[in-house]
């Protein structure tokens, strides 16, 4: 069956005469393929989808469903979070606990000099309403499962995320300087803000907001 992975704003407005309801538009988009197997993707359009985006292998390709009305620039950022969705759906790779533990010390050591020093991390199922949550008095960590699959670039960011709360609780400018050193962290935020449209998860926290 196919995957639904992820929905969210994606695609460009079509140039074309205006279509009948539930009409589909097709086109073959030069974007890079993330694995071995995919060697092409193809955008299909529907007038029928309003925010959600779908994607699934057909062969050599990757056939991603999105709304005809979404913008070129959305389109390119979703094909991108559709892919890598995929790839880690198909990695079937899950850490464990003993791993993850493992994970953030290498995160913290790389990133924060190592001062940040948790005294447990592991998976947690009654996570539905936050990615992950952080209990500095007891120097634990949790991470909702619903990341698991995800790539690994976006449990690392989550896992510094949690880390940086050790150092610092809130979300001040103090908290996203200690994560500026992590390269991927819009990228990363990008991913889970597709997962948020895609299944009404709860929003991230705005990068210096607070």
């Amino acid at each position: 069956m196919p995957a639904d992975p992820s929905s969210g704003p994606a695609g460009k407005t079509p140039k074309a005469p205006a279509r009948s309801a539930g009409s589909h538009q097709r086109s073959a988009v030069a974007h890079p393929a993330r694995t071995a197997a995919t060697s092409a993707v193809e955008v299909r359009r529907s007038t029928r989808r309003r925010k959600s985006v779908t994607a699934y292998r057909e062969g050599d390709r990757t056939i991603v469903l999105i709304p005809a009305r979404m913008s070129q620039a959305e389109e390119r950022r979703w094909v991108g979070v559709m892919l890598d969705k995929l790839a880690a759906q198909e990695s079937k790779r899950h850490l464990g606990d003993t791993e993850l533990g493992e994970r953030a010390a290498r995160l913290s050591a790389q990133y924060f000099d190592g001062r940040a020093r948790p005294a447990s991390v592991r998976w947690v199922t009654n996570q539905n309403t936050r990615w992950g949550s952080c209990t500095p008095a007891e120097g634990s960590i949790r991470l909702s499962h619903r990341l698991q699959g995800m790539p690994e670039y976006v449990v690392d960011y989550v896992l510094l995320h949690e880390l940086a709360h050790l150092l610092v609780p809130g979300h001040g400018p103090d908290f996203w300087q200690l994560l500026e050193a992590y390269p991927r962290t819009e990228r990363a935020r990008g991913f889970l803000e597709g997962a948020v449209a895609a299944e009404g998860l709860p929003r991230l926290p705005a990068a210096r907001e607070e």
